[in-house]
């Protein structure tokens, strides 16, 4: 066991202690996120929308605080305060002095931050909640100052560190500042959640000693918008996707690289890349060096049904990650019942048990990669198998109330306890309604 006290790969009881109640009981409960519907900029909105959504269905008060959308005019985006789902979601406006998110990015985070905490105070005549709940590094800021004006206690959940997006090393000024609010967020924190015991590895010998406790609890999926499909037999040669967003720690590359050894038992297999990123016009180049450039098709972004579309089609879904925090990516191809192909790295690792319900290899192993997927096409019977206990375990592992469940546990242990971050007294002396 690692610095969670829980087993790896992930199952529902394998992080299971008192901490988490007998589920009794409800919590009223801050999520403060930068993402939040219609705001979607990567997966964090829809994590953040799925969990609350959840967790208010399952009877617990929860309020999101968020912002507006991106906009020239910030007059045209006012606060908004709206009750969607059971879950009251806040959205605050920019501020009227307008940073632009790349280059003004910190100078834009802190007036964000301001905003959102200035809209969440106004909560304090009605309602005081239980736990603040941040969701990355962005939603720092206003968590903190949050959790200490209401004197309660602080969860938060480590996405995906800065020095993990970049192989280890924080280099350049933004990277270096990044990581600094990982830092004071991990610190200030009465507890923490990662979506794999790999993160929780990862965050420890980051930011500790002196943490928090790490609670592991993995990213859920919407099964039923991923409808399981068995494979049929299509005429032609084997098709293989990756979908994805377009950057090295992806090893997209290493699947064009795998190309040519795969065509060679499997003449025509063809690779269809959907995703976009800074890295296309390279793997353009790399699939130009290999030789398969007419095998390898560039998709682009693909909406929900078209990835659907290409998941039921193809047989089998390559992810060839060299860093991957979970790999919501690989939930969706299990659900849809694409046989799946991937490294063993962090969540995926956790995600996919190789031989079982799915096939693994090391990262950056380009034969074994090919061996892999040779594998998968020399015996679609044994992948058919593979995939319909993929999609059995994710029923039972990876449902959103069961994250909720898990979720709720850790604030219901956080509720009973006090604010503790470097035992620091609240920023106000207050009266605040009965909680």
């Amino acid at each position: 066991t690692g610095p969670t006290g829980c087993s790896a790969p992930w199952t529902p009881d394998a992080c299971r202690s008192d901490r988490f109640g007998d589920g009794s009981g409800t919590v009223k409960i801050l999520m403060v996120s930068w993402e939040y519907p219609p705001v979607i900029v990567g997966g964090l909105g829809r994590h953040v929308y799925q969990l609350a959504t959840a967790l208010a269905a399952d009877g617990h008060e929860v309020v999101v605080l968020s912002r507006q959308p991106f906009s020239t005019d910030p007059a045209s985006h006012p606060t908004t305060d709206e009750t969607r789902q059971g879950v009251r979601v806040i959205a605050a406006a920019h501020d009227p002095h307008e940073f632009e998110f790349g280059p003004d990015m910190m100078a834009w985070t802190l007036a964000m931050g301001h905003a959102m905490t200035r809209a969440g105070l106004t909560l304090h005549d009605t309602w005081v909640p239980d736990v603040v709940h941040a969701h990355d590094w962005l939603a720092a800021h206003p968590a903190i100052a949050l959790a200490e004006f209401f004197d309660v206690p602080m969860g938060s959940a480590m996405h995906a560190p800065e020095a993990g997006r970049h192989a280890g090393w924080v280099s350049g000024t933004i990277s270096r500042q990044v990581h600094a609010v990982e830092s004071w967020l991990a610190r200030e924190s009465d507890s923490l959640i990662t979506c794999s015991a790999s993160m929780a590895e990862e965050i420890t010998e980051l930011f500790g000693p002196g943490l928090a406790e790490i609670s592991v609890i993995p990213n859920g999926i919407e099964s039923a918008r991923w409808p399981f499909a068995p494979r049929r037999k299509h005429p032609g040669p084997p098709e293989l996707l990756f979908f994805g967003r377009l950057e090295y720690e992806k090893g997209v590359h290493d699947a064009i690289a795998a190309m040519p050894r795969i065509r060679r038992s499997h003449p025509g297999t063809t690779l269809t890349i959907a995703g976009d990123g800074t890295q296309q016009d390279w793997l353009v180049e790399v699939a130009r060096k290999h030789k398969v450039l007419k095998a390898v098709r560039f998709a682009g972004r693909a909406d929900h049904d078209q990835l659907l579309e290409l998941l039921h089609r193809v047989d089998a879904a390559v992810l060839p990650s060299h860093y991957e925090p979970f790999g919501i990516v690989a939930l969706e191809a299990i659900a849809a019942g694409t046989p799946l192909v991937t490294t063993n790295v962090g969540g995926l690792g956790e995600a996919v048990i190789d031989g079982e319900t799915g096939l693994s290899c090391p990262p950056r192993d380009v034969p074994a990669l090919a061996a892999a997927v040779r594998a998968v096409l020399d015996d679609p019977a044994a992948a058919q198998r593979r995939a319909i206990a993929a999609r059995e375990r994710l029923t039972a592992d990876f449902d959103w109330h069961t994250v909720a469940a898990h979720t709720a546990g850790v604030y219901l242990a956080a509720k009973r306890g006090e604010r503790s971050a470097l035992e620091r007294r609240p920023i106000v002396e207050h009266s605040l309604p009965n909680r």
